[in-house]
């Protein structure tokens, strides 16, 4: 009996090794990630807006979309309509409960012209595109200023969507990264860990692709 249990032990163990090393191989962006080459980064729909730092989510944008230009990978858009991803932007307050503030012209961007790696990009939209989701926040299209609290989202978040569909806010992201000063220039540690995962995305698909010809060529007669 003892070693009937102990042969079934080492079979759950190596069962476990196996599960573990597939996870290890697993791609975490798909596909339409990889071959994508145009991105639209926005403030997170639902983000409110600090009251000690009212411009924490547009720094935040502004920080990543510097970070993108540098990385050089994706080209910059304006319209969720010719974005193949969207990444969007959540600055976190460091704290538990924090007041925040929103409505008014704290919500609107300023309108810019950035040149980077090449990149001429001018803006001129709303930090909340209403094109990226098919629901919105009453107050941030208010012309009058609100003050309230917000709980949670004590960390800097950046979610990555799929583009090129209606509302791409509205799906689940396909990759997500949060911690703090996540957003936070020049480093950007958000961006940098997504061009980590990238790049062993590409090597992981790369492989695949490799094993499917040579599983392809072994067929043929």
């Amino acid at each position: 009996m003892r070693v009937r249990l102990l042969a079934l032990f080492a079979g759950i163990v190596v069962l476990a090794s196996c599960v573990v090393a597939k996870k290890k191989e697993k791609q975490v962006l798909p596909d339409v990630v990889l071959k994508a080459e145009t991105v639209l980064v926005v403030i997170q729909p639902d983000a409110k807006e600090q009251l000690t730092n009212p411009n924490a989510n547009l720094n935040a944008q502004r920080a990543v979309e510097e970070a993108l230009m540098r990385w050089g990978k994706f080209r910059l858009v304006l319209d969720a309509n010719t974005a193949d991803i969207v990444i969007s932007v959540e600055k976190g307050s460091g704290k538990a409960v924090s007041q925040t503030i929103s409505g008014g012209p704290i919500d609107s961007r300023p309108v810019m012209v950035d040149s980077a790696d090449g990149q001429i990009r001018v803006g001129g939209q709303k930090g909340h595109p209403p094109d990226t989701t098919s629901t919105s926040d009453p107050s941030a299209q208010d012309s009058r200023v609100h003050t309230g609290t917000q709980a949670g989202h004590s960390e800097d978040v950046l979610r990555l969507f799929i583009g090129g569909v209606e509302h791409p806010l509205d799906f689940v992201p396909v990759w997500t990264y949060s911690g703090k000063d996540a957003l936070k220039a020049p480093q950007v540690a958000a961006v940098a860990d997504l061009k980590k995962v990238f790049t062993e995305s590409q090597k992981i698909a790369a492989q695949r692709e490799k094993q499917k010809q040579q599983q392809a060529g072994k067929r043929i007669p």
